[in-house]
């Protein structure tokens, strides 16, 4: 297990957590939670080896695994699988002594060898690899792309991905959510409850939380506590130790106020002198009890907009595309005051591109795009962030909105968001992710929109902002189209939920739980590339008539034959391979296979389902890359 003897840490002069004690048992999923700045990713750099303890201990099992995933990628022409194929440093080690053997020709070590390789279920680990990449988005034509090809968030979803390849006793994950997509989180999120090691996470996402963690281990006045249950139990149990507190608290300023009083009313008197003394040396001894405190550093809401028109923006018969990609076709869509959705919809179906269309960020190539004159839009989106002015502070940033505002008033407005004291006067240069992002919320609510088009906006948010930015949102005056990963805002603040999908905008049929099981049906669909739709696409695109659909099916079925019948003979290659190791497994089950007399037999066995489970992999490979070009013309 992980444990934690009295454990203290500082950085420079902060002293992040001190006489820390806990345990972490084999199998427990903890997630680590507490504000910015308390010690989280310290005490991961401390499990790592970079950070040394000032004081106590923390030890685990020398024979355990480490995985966690790096901050950097390597500037290479390296294939993206065979960087994530690195992971699994075991399969790597095999794998190099196996081509040692085959140059030495040592047909006995190499039969071992195939032996464990098979036993760490090498012959797997190429699949596995694919199976990782495509679960994080990317696309079978991506696994052969260098990495100097990919940009910076496909680089740490690679860096992810090479860390889940490692077969790992303990996982360290900190925020693996940034810059993924909803879908990309739930794929995770099905990954990490089946992983089979010690997990432990740091994650601002509550949602994700929840549906992973048997633990908290939350990190609060420099202490680390270790609460049983999810985020929400934990909420409840924290929730209720501080009522008690707050009460135990309040209980014990009432006997100190007592005590007070009495030493102030006798200790000058002769015959009450020696109760007062006693009682004063009482007061002495007593452990306080500190007042509870959960207060949020955020408080703000959004401004009252000036004037909200009737209809907000209308889309009439929109296409968008990229180049020759098509991305939106024939969309309709409107904006009412009050309206509050939230846009769901498969990885690249076009979530994003529809939030550009209505900020007025991309022409339409065909249709129109009609916002009312009184129509003031409020866009967060992520590039936005590189777009502010490193040598300039917070309150220049408002400034430069506002140039009659008082520096006063600013700061104020701005302690809402977080940044009190000298850091609304500071640069901005050494700001985190999370702060940069709370600077352009406060910049975009400074400015009052009355339509918010926010594209994940909950990016480096910790749970306080992420929460607070919920609470805002509920009072909003407006209306609102929300991109997010964050099903915890989505479900607080949107009444609404509309699907993007096969170039097409409609209502979502079901509450954001079910989403999930749709997008799994969804995709299971799309790899079965049956060429049939169910009630859910049926309702996803109420334009299609039955004829369209009939005629769309066979065109499917059509032009996906050929791929179809290569499929199909792959899936036979393999059932075959199959049967035969199988064979091979029968035989290897026999004792009398390992005795002296048989070796040359036993040798020649191990060899050839080395070489079947090589065909087989290749099969399985085959199978995929097809399988993937079959879902893009489905």
């Amino acid at each position: 297990m992980l444990q934690a003897i009295n454990l203290g840490i500082r950085r420079g002069s902060k002293l992040l957590f001190e006489n820390t004690s806990f345990q972490i048992h084999p199998g427990q999923k903890v997630g680590l939670t507490g504000a910015n700045g308390t010690g989280k990713s310290s005490l991961f750099a401390l499990i790592l080896g970079q950070l040394h303890a000032d004081s106590g201990d923390l030890h685990y099992p020398a024979q355990w695994t480490l995985a966690h995933v790096a901050q950097e990628i390597p500037d290479s022409e390296q294939a993206a699988i065979d960087y994530v194929l690195d992971g699994d440093g075991e399969y790597r080690k095999i794998q190099a002594e196996i081509q040692q053997a085959e140059e030495k020709n040592d047909g006995l070590l190499l039969a071992e060898l195939h032996t464990r390789l098979d036993n760490i279920q090498g012959y797997q680990a190429t699949t596995r690899a694919s199976r990782l990449l495509a679960g994080l988005g990317f696309a079978a034509s991506d696994e052969q792309r260098s990495l100097n090809e990919f940009s910076g968030g496909w680089r740490m979803r690679l860096n992810l991905a090479r860390a889940l390849m490692c077969r790992s006793d303990l996982l360290l994950l900190d925020e693996p959510t940034n810059h993924l997509d909803l879908d990309t989180i739930i794929w995770l999120e099905s990954w990490l409850k089946a992983y089979p090691g010690t997990l432990l996470l740091i994650s601002h996402d509550r949602d994700f939380l929840n549906n992973i963690c048997t633990h908290i281990a939350h990190l609060e006045h420099q202490r680390i506590t270790l609460y049983t249950g999810n985020y929400s139990a934990f909420e409840r149990i924290r929730a209720e130790r501080l009522a008690a507190q707050q009460s135990q608290y309040a209980r014990q300023q009432r006997d100190i106020a007592h005590i007070e009083s009495y030493i102030e009313r006798f200790r000058a008197k002769a015959t009450k002198a020696k109760q007062a003394q006693s009682r004063l040396k009482a007061l002495q001894r007593m452990q306080r009890i500190a007042p509870a405190h959960v207060d949020s550093p955020f408080h703000f809401s959004l401004f009252k907009p000036d004037k909200i028109p009737g209809s907000l923006l209308q889309l009439e018969g929109v296409k968008a595309a990229y180049g020759d990609r098509v991305i939106l076709e024939d969309v309709d869509f409107q904006l009412l005051p009050g309206d509050r959705i939230g846009l769901l919809g498969p990885n690249g179906a076009g979530k994003s591109t529809l939030i550009k269309i209505l900020a007025g960020q991309l022409p339409v190539q065909s249709g129109e795009y009609r916002p009312a004159q009184e129509t003031r839009i409020g866009y967060f989106a992520q590039h936005q962030l590189e777009q502010l002015h490193n040598e300039h502070s917070p309150v220049a940033h408002l400034q430069q909105l506002d140039n009659k505002a008082g520096e006063a008033e600013l700061r104020n407005y701005l302690g809402r968001f977080g940044f009190s004291n000298d850091m609304a006067l500071a640069k901005i240069e050494n700001f985190s992710g999370g702060e940069k992002s709370r600077l352009v919320l406060a910049m975009l609510i400074y400015q009052k929109p009355n339509l918010l088009l926010l594209d994940e906006p909950t990016n480096h948010l910790d749970l306080e902002m992420r929460e607070a930015l919920a609470e805002a949102l509920q009072d909003f005056d407006g209306a609102m189209v929300i991109v997010s990963h964050d099903r915890h805002l989505l479900n607080s603040s949107c009444d609404q939920l509309m699907l993007v999908n096969r170039k097409q905008v409609s209502e979502f049929p079901l509450g954001l739980d079910e989403y999930p099981t749709w997008l799994a049906e969804h995709n299971k669909r799309l790899k079965e590339a049956l060429g049939t739709s169910t009630k859910d696409d049926r309702q996803a695109i109420p334009r299609e008539s039955s004829r369209e659909r009939k005629q769309r099916e066979a065109e499917q079925r059509k032009r996906t034959q050929p791929l179809r019948k290569k499929i199909e003979k792959l899936e036979q290659e393999m059932t075959s391979l199959d049967a035969e190791i199988q064979q091979i497994d029968t035989q290897l089950a026999d004792s009398e296979i390992y005795a002296d007399s048989n070796k040359d037999r036993l040798q020649a066995l191990l060899i050839k389902k080395a070489e079947l489970k090589k065909q087989h992999e290749a099969a399985e490979n085959s199978w995929l890359e097809l399988s993937e070009e079959l879902e893009k013309l489905v």
